[in-house]
C-alpha cells in the first residue's frame, strides 16, 4: 500500500459492552464485549473492510437484556479473546495507534480509556480521534445530537445488519462519516486530534 492511500485511512469503531435494565448486579460493571472495525479510504471514498473482535467479559455477565439489544449471547462472549489481546490486536492488526479513529459519540472512546486504566492494559489507539456524531450535528445544523439509527435517516441512508451489533454499527458509522466527507463536510485529518 503507497503512503498516500495509507495516510487517508482511517478506523470506524463501535463496541458493545455488557448492559443492564437497570442497575448493574452488585460486583459487576459495563466491559466491552464486541468490537466492530470498519477501515475506510476517505480520499478513495470507501469502506475497505470489516473486523469484529469479541471480548471475554471479566467482571459481568451478559443479561437478557443484553442479549436482547445486542444479539450477544453469554456463550458467545465466554468464547473471545481477553481484554488485553484484543487491544493488542487493535494495534498489531489494524494499526489502531497510528491511523486516525472514529467513533459515533465519545462513549466508545471513554468505554476504552476507563477500561485500560482499571485493567492496566496499554491503550490501543493513538491521539486522533474524531466524534463523527458532533461532526454530524454540525454538518446539518441540528440542535440535539442524533443516535446513529436517526442520523441515518436524516442522511437518507438505510440502516445496514443489526442495530447495537458492533461491526453493524461501525459499518454504518462508516457509510456517514464517507456521506459527511462528500458533502465537504469531514475534517482535515489535522483536526482530528483529541
Amino acid at each position: 500500500m503507497d503512503s498516500a492511500r495509507a495516510e487517508s485511512l482511517v478506523n470506524v469503531v463501535d463496541v458493545e459492552a455488557t448492559c443492564w435494565a437497570g442497575s448493574p448486579p452488585p460486583g459487576e460493571v459495563s466491559e466491552i464485549i464486541e468490537i466492530g472495525l470498519t477501515v475506510v479510504d476517505l480520499a478513495a471514498g470507501e469502506r475497505l473492510a470489516r473486523h469484529r473482535i469479541v471480548v471475554r467479559a471479566a467482571r459481568s455477565t451478559v443479561s437478557e437484556f443484553c442479549t436482547e439489544l445486542t444479539g450477544l449471547t453469554q456463550h458467545e462472549a465466554d468464547r473471545g479473546v481477553t481484554f488485553a489481546e484484543a487491544c493488542r490486536l487493535l494495534a498489531a492488526e489494524h494499526g489502531a495507534g497510528a491511523r486516525p479513529w472514529i467513533s459515533w459519540g465519545d462513549y466508545d472512546r471513554n468505554q476504552f480509556t476507563r477500561q485500560c486504566r482499571t485493567t492496566r492494559t496499554p491503550y490501543p489507539f493513538g491521539r486522533h480521534h474524531t466524534n463523527a456524531k458532533a461532526v454530524f450535528t454540525e454538518a446539518y445544523g441540528l440542535r440535539k445530537r442524533p443516535g446513529m439509527a436517526e442520523a441515518l435517516r436524516v442522511a437518507g441512508l438505510r440502516l445496514e445488519g443489526r442495530h447495537h451489533r458492533g461491526e453493524d454499527d461501525a459499518w454504518n458509522i462508516a457509510a456517514l462519516v464517507l456521506h459527511l466527507a462528500g458533502r465537504g463536510a469531514w475534517p482535515a485529518p489535522a483536526e482530528h486530534a483529541v
